[in-house]
């Protein structure tokens, strides 16, 4: 980062590097970013044998910091002269050309309370059940994606740039174990075994044309020297989870899924880069759906060149498709995620995009990605099994921008489609200033015959990251449950909603506050007897992380998804921090054995 020819110049600049992020008080194991409390740990033997010996960080900000547990330390790997000169360039980028100047990149404001990371990996540790008992049907383990940088940031740094880190609390007969494990990615382990970051961050490493040239050309001599190959993936692997085909994948949009297991005792290994026999090119959606019917995944993925969209499936097998490139989609739009019917695929073109013109750029500075308030946005619907676009249909819904979709399914002997969704309201807001975004579920109707399209809210809270019982997807469903964003992304408790009430009527039908000072993240709902076809929607658990903002502790916690209140049955105290995160997934024990 640091850009000089003298190599003693070089070794004493990151000797100062090092003692900033890492010194600390002789009393004290903690670092700061601004109000958060980023903990390092001394190594303990055999954690989850021996809790009694895990040890404890002293607390800060007024705040009891509950116990915490580590894998045995590891020593960085020493840095090569070559790595020193990039580091130094790339301290001169953030110093003096790309400062992180917004609030949006600004790793003080970003990495705040338990957006912190973890600076450590944790092995199983047994869990403390503080309430209730675990019921039988949670037998398996809920696991949930998040935002973990490896090294703490010293440029412009956004919440999706982190390193992908799975957060895995494994249940069996009534007892718990907790176990973080970062995925580890083609990046990760370049940047682990050069011991400093070497891939730019795409959401915020561009800030303008000066700042992308820099980076840019820093990027390219990087390649060049060979310290990493981008053939080999980019990706961080940070955003959900998804099974099927027999597989548990860490997935992120940026690049192919890495395939992830766990292991009888509940620790997670990462197996790899999966490409599907070779036939999945380049990136796939983090939000693939598997039709619960049929067994079949249905994706996509998207980009900034043409296609932009391009849309395929896997059979039951896990065999992929042959691709259905989107042409009609004319410029690169932000599609996270997209939505299935028993017929058909729903996508949705929104607002947000790559900005394709350098001199906006260069004059506004700010990130590739921005939103376009004269574009129109559309809803875009294709038969699952197309052969090619031709079938693709386009419908206009003004003020309608969605980066989550909750559910669809058909209705009029499929001559029309309903969709289940988040809009969110102004839509600038969400890549800057996520706290002022509040997203509105709307249930939309096209009829695909007239192109008449309905639509009403069905609930005015700010509610996103929403789930359904998955036996559903795809299929007529009633019940939701959403985080309630105060304000996002952090979420304050669960609302549940009966989509099926009238179009004029609020939804809410239960709803659950965690309490002053604690906030959690994505709800995920547990049938209690997923085989049994007779058991009613909403027969089952809602299950989470929570962490209490006040105490520093972190909590897993299991609500009757069917009582008024969304009455906890279950808390189970976690043996450390467990930052907030993105999307999650519960993985059944049967379907445990089969990885």
């Amino acid at each position: 980062m640091d850009s000089v020819s003298s190599s003693s110049f070089i070794s004493s600049t990151f000797s100062l590097h090092h003692s900033l992020l890492r010194r600390r008080s002789p009393s004290s194991n903690l670092l700061r970013i601004n109000s958060a409390v980023v903990e390092e740990r001394s190594s303990v033997t055999n954690p989850s044998d021996n809790n009694d010996r895990r040890s404890k960080p002293k607390n800060l900000h007024n705040r009891t910091n509950h116990t915490a547990v580590s894998s045995p330390a590891k020593p960085r790997p020493e840095m090569t002269l070559a790595t020193a000169l990039f580091t130094t360039v790339e301290d001169v980028i953030n110093t003096f050309i790309d400062p992180p100047s917004r609030p949006s990149v600004d790793p003080k404001h970003v990495l705040s309370d338990n957006f912190a990371p973890v600076l450590d990996e944790l092995p199983p540790t047994d869990c403390e059940i503080i309430h209730g008992s675990l019921p039988p049907s949670l037998n398996g383990a809920y696991i949930r994606n998040g935002p973990n940088p490896q090294f703490l940031p010293r440029g412009p740094y956004h919440l999706f740039d982190g390193d992908g880190m799975l957060h895995a609390i494994r249940i069996h007969n009534g007892k718990a174990t907790l176990c973080s494990r970062y995925v580890k990615t083609y990046k990760y382990n370049v940047e682990k075994q050069t011991g400093a970051p070497v891939m730019p961050n795409v959401f915020s490493g561009f800030n303008g044309v000066t700042a992308s040239v820099a980076r840019g050309a820093l990027t390219a001599v990087r390649v060049l020297t060979g310290q990493y190959n981008p053939v080999n993936g980019i990706g961080l692997a940070n955003t959900s989870l998804a099974y099927f085909c027999n597989r548990l994948f860490a997935l992120g949009e940026s690049d192919l899924p890495y395939a992830v297991r766990l292991t009888d005792n509940g620790d997670i290994e990462t197996i790899g880069r999966y490409d599907f026999d070779g036939k999945l090119a380049m990136s796939m959606t983090a939000h693939p759906k598997t039709d619960p019917i049929t067994g079949e995944t249905f994706a996509f993925r998207y980009g900034p060149v043409p296609p932009f969209l391009t849309f395929f499936r896997f059979d039951s097998t896990g065999k992929k498709q042959r691709d259905v490139p989107i042409f009609s989609m004319t410029s690169p739009s932000f599609l996270h995620d997209f939505a299935i019917t028993k017929r058909h695929a729903i996508f949705a073109e929104i607002q947000i995009g790559m900005r394709m013109n350098p001199m906006d750029l260069m004059f506004e500075g700010g990130s590739p990605v921005g939103t376009d308030n004269g574009k129109t946005p559309r809803l875009g619907v294709i038969p699952k099994y197309a052969g090619d676009e031709s079938e693709m249909k386009w419908f206009e819904v003004p003020g309608f921008n969605i980066i989550h979709a909750i559910n669809a399914w058909d209705e009029d002997d499929g001559n029309s489609v309903v969709l289940i969704a988040p809009n969110i309201m102004s839509i600038e807001h969400t890549l800057e200033r996520m706290d002022l975004v509040h997203a509105l579920v709307e249930k939309v109707k096209i009829d695909l015959v007239t192109g008449i399209v309905t639509r009403h809210p069905i609930s005015a809270r700010n509610l996103d990251f929403a789930v359904i019982n998955p036996a559903f997807l795809g299929r007529q469903s009633r019940y939701v449950y959403a985080g309630i964003g105060d304000p996002m992304p952090k979420i304050s408790g669960v609302a549940k909603l009966d989509v099926s009430k009238g179009d004029r009527d609020d939804c809410t039908v239960a709803r659950r506050m965690y309490g002053k000072g604690c906030y959690g993240g994505e709800p995920f709902f547990v049938a209690k007897d997923p085989g049994n076809p007779e058991a009613e929607e909403d027969d089952g658990y809602v299950v989470t992380y929570v962490h209490d903002e006040v105490t520093g502790e972190s909590k897993f916690l299991v609500m009757d998804a069917k009582s008024p209140e969304l009455e906890i049955v279950a808390a189970v105290r976690l043996p450390r921090r467990v930052p907030y995160g993105f999307h999650g997934l519960f993985v059944k024990e049967s379907d445990l054995n089969k990885l």
